[in-house]
C-alpha cells in the first residue's frame, strides 16, 4: 500500500504547534508498519535550506487559469523519505501562515498551490491513499474528486476551530466551480471554508481523539461546522494521539541537565533546582507549577489570569511559557513582579519547554476545548502530574480515579470554583509523598506512543482500499 501523508508542518522542518510533532510521530510510526509504504510531504518555507534537500521533479499547477511552477525536493531520514514543494508564493514568505500575529492576505492561493502540487505528487509516486491533515490539505481531496483519480483519501481535524475561511473570490483564483459553493459545499457564510472540502470529500474522516469526535457535533464544540459534520459523521471515527516517546525521553533527553527514568526521580529534582535558579523563582521545596501553551482563549488562560491571586496565596511556584495572543501577553507580564512566586517567559523554545518539563511537579492544562493535546503525554512522560479540565482528548487520557495509566487531576466545569477545588486536590497529592511518587512512577512506565493510534489509522488504510 503506498500512502502520502501531507501535512503544512512536520518536525524537526517545521513547527507552530502539535500539528508538527503529531504529523512527525504519526507518520514515523505508520512508516514502519508491514505493507505500508509511506511518503511525506509539506511546503519548503523560506527557512528550510535547499542545500539540504535533493531536487526531485519539476511539474506545473493550474489555477484560475494560471500556471505555478512547483519543484518538489526531497530528504530521505529515519527510513522515510520526505518531499517538500516549492513554489514562488508558498515558499519565499518569511513564516508559514503569517508575520506579527497576521495571517498572510494570500494564503487561499498560497495554500491552494500547496494541495494542487499534493496530488500532482501524489500522481507521480502512483499512490492509492492520501493522508491529509487541517485545512491547508483539505482542497487537495476536492481536486482528486473533480479529478476522478483513483486515489483514496483520508482527511484529519486536528483542531476545527483553524478551518481556513477566506473572501468568495478565492474560488475564482484557485479555479474552483462554483458549483461547489452551497451549504453542503464550500460556502460558509458567505465565504469559502478549505476545512469543508477536507471533511466533505474525504473517503474517511478521523480526528485526533473519540471525545473531540463527538464534541465537534455539538453547537458547543463545533464552530459553526456541528451540523456539516453530523452531515458527514457516517465516515468519522475518533483517534487518540500519541508523542514520539524516543524524543521525549527523560533518561535519553539531551536538551535537559540531569537525566532521569521512574527508578532515579532525585535527578528530577535537580532538574527542578537548576531550572529555579535561571528564573526569579525561589525554594525547589515548593511545588512547581508549569504552563506550557499557546496564548489563545482554547488553552484556559482566562481561568487561569482569573484564579491568579489564590492560586499564589499558596507556597507554590507559577512558571508560564508561551506565545500568542499579545492582550495574554500583556496580562501575563503585568504579574512579574508583581508576585515573588510567579514568573511568565514570553516565546517558545523547543529546549526550555523540556527543561520546564523535567522540572516541574504539575502541568497546568485547563483548556476550554482540547482536540488532543500532547503536554499531558510529554509531562506523564516526565514525571510531572498533569491537572486538566475534563474535555476533548484531556478526558480520553488523563483519569483522577484509578486507571492503568494517566493519572492526573481532573476538573470538569469551566469555572474558577472548579478550577480551584483541583488546584487544592494537587497540593494535597504532593503532600502525600508516597502517593504522589506512585502516581509519577505509574504514568512514566505507560505507553504514550502512537503503536495503538499507527494500527487502527492502519485499519481505516485498509478498510480503504
Amino acid at each position: 500500500m503506498k500512502v502520502l501523508f501531507a501535512s503544512s508542518e512536520i518536525f524537526p522542518h517545521a513547527k507552530s504547534g502539535g500539528l508538527s510533532d503529531v504529523s512527525s510521530a504519526l507518520s514515523e510510526t505508520l512508516a514502519a508498519e508491514e505493507g505500508v509504504e509511506l511518503s511525506r510531504v509539506m511546503p519548503r518555507y523560506s527557512f528550510i535550506e535547499k542545500k539540504k534537500l535533493k531536487p526531485f521533479k519539476r511539474a506545473e499547477v493550474f489555477l484560475g487559469g494560471t500556471c505555478h511552477e512547483v519543484n518538489f525536493y526531497k530528504l530521505e531520514k529515519s527510513g522515510v523519505v520526505t518531499y517538500f514543494v516549492d513554489a514562488p508564493l508558498l515558499s519565499e514568505t518569511l513564516g508559514m501562515y503569517g508575520e506579527a500575529g497576521e495571517d498572510y492576505s494570500n494564503n487561499d492561493l498560497r495554500f491552494g498551490i500547496f494541495a494542487a502540487a499534493i496530488v500532482e505528487l501524489a500522481r507521480l509516486l502512483d499512490v492509492s491513499l492520501l493522508h491529509l491533515n487541517d485545512w491547508q490539505c483539505a482542497l487537495a481531496a476536492l481536486f482528486i474528486k473533480e479529478r476522478e483519480l483513483d486515489i483514496k483519501t483520508l482527511f484529519t481535524i486536528h483542531n476545527l476551530a483553524y478551518q481556513g475561511v477566506f473572501e468568495v473570490g478565492a474560488l475564482s483564483r484557485l479555479g474552483i466551480d462554483s458549483k461547489h459553493f452551497h451549504s453542503d459545499g464550500l460556502e460558509f457564510y458567505g465565504k469559502v471554508n478549505f476545512l469543508k472540502a477536507g471533511i466533505g470529500w474525504c473517503d474517511a474522516l478521523t480526528s485526533v481523539s473519540p471525545s473531540y469526535a463527538q464534541e465537534i457535533q455539538t453547537p458547543e464544540y463545533g464552530c459553526g461546522l456541528d451540523g456539516f459534520v453530523r452531515l458527514h459523521a457516517k465516515k468519522l471515527t475518533g483517534i487518540l494521539n500519541g508523542i514520539d516517546q524516543n524524543h521525549f525521553n527523560p533518561k535519553k533527553d539531551k536538551l535537559i541537565p540531569f537525566r532521569y527514568d521512574a527508578n532515579n526521580l532525585d535527578a528530577k529534582h535537580q532538574n527542578k533546582t537548576a531550572f529555579l535558579k535561571a528564573t526569579p523563582l525561589k525554594d525547589p521545596r515548593k511545588p512547581l507549577f508549569v504552563m506550557i501553551s499557546r496564548l489563545a482563549e482554547q488553552k484556559g488562560l482566562d481561568l487561569v489570569l482569573e484564579s491568579l491571586e489564590s492560586l499564589l496565596a499558596e507556597k507554590i511556584n507559577l512558571y508560564v511559557v508561551g506565545e500568542g495572543s499579545a492582550s495574554y501577553k500583556e496580562r501575563l507580564e503585568a504579574n512579574n513582579g508583581k508576585y515573588e512566586n510567579f514568573y511568565f517567559h514570553n516565546g517558545y523554545d523547543e529546549a526550555l519547554s523540556h527543561q520546564a518539563y523535567a522540572a516541574a511537579d504539575f502541568m497546568l492544562i485547563p483548556s476550554r476545548y482540547e482536540p488532543c493535546g500532547l503536554t499531558q503525554f510529554i509531562a506523564m512522560r516526565y514525571g510531572a502530574i498533569p491537572l486538566v479540565r475534563s474535555v476533548g482528548g484531556l478526558k480520553d487520557s488523563v483519569h483522577e480515579e484509578e486507571a492503568l495509566c494517566g493519572r492526573g487531576i481532573v476538573f470538569e466545569p469551566y469555572a474558577k470554583e472548579a478550577f480551584l477545588e483541583a488546584f487544592a486536590r494537587a497540593l494535597a497529592l504532593k503532600k502525600n509523598s508516597k502517593k504522589y511518587k506512585a502516581w509519577q512512577e505509574q504514568n512514566m512506565g505507560c505507553d504514550f506512543s502512537f503503536a495503538q493510534g499507527a494500527q487502527e489509522y492502519l485499519n481505516l488504510y485498509k478498510s480503504l482500499m
